[in-house]
């Protein structure tokens, strides 16, 4: 268990360097429209699909209560970025709120969602 824990942050982290070669390359290390621009993007995909393998891999190594309490976690977060997400940008879309819907929102509140749930889960099968 400690080893596919270790695998899937290792996956995490390197993703998240990915991401911020990415988002930082273009600006701090190359010109915008260079094909290094193209290659972070490959990079963040393919170093993506590692952690998505990853992620799998750990899961199924979790025994069936604790797939339980993360598969739960994983509903609640998706239903609660749809519902969401939806009717946030339909609001900015009608001038009902000022703040633009961004990504970077979503990921966040995904993130807080899974995190809730996640520890309520492992509270409640206590």
């Amino acid at each position: 268990m400690i080893r596919a824990v270790g695998r899937l942050a290792g996956w995490a982290g390197a993703w998240l360097a990915a991401t911020a070669l990415m988002k930082f390359g273009p600006r701090f290390l190359w010109e915008e429209a260079s094909p290094l621009t193209l290659l972070a993007v490959g990079l963040n995909v393919a170093v993506g699909v590692g952690l998505i393998l990853a992620h799998k891999r750990y899961l199924a190594e979790l025994d069936e209560l604790q797939q339980r309490v993360y598969l739960n976690a994983l509903a609640v977060t998706v239903g609660v970025a749809v519902v969401a997400s939806i009717p946030f940008s339909v609001l900015y879309a009608y001038h009902v709120v000022p703040v633009r819907p961004d990504v970077a929102h979503l990921v966040g509140l995904m993130g807080l969602t899974f995190l809730a749930a996640f520890v309520y889960g492992s509270v409640r099968y206590r």
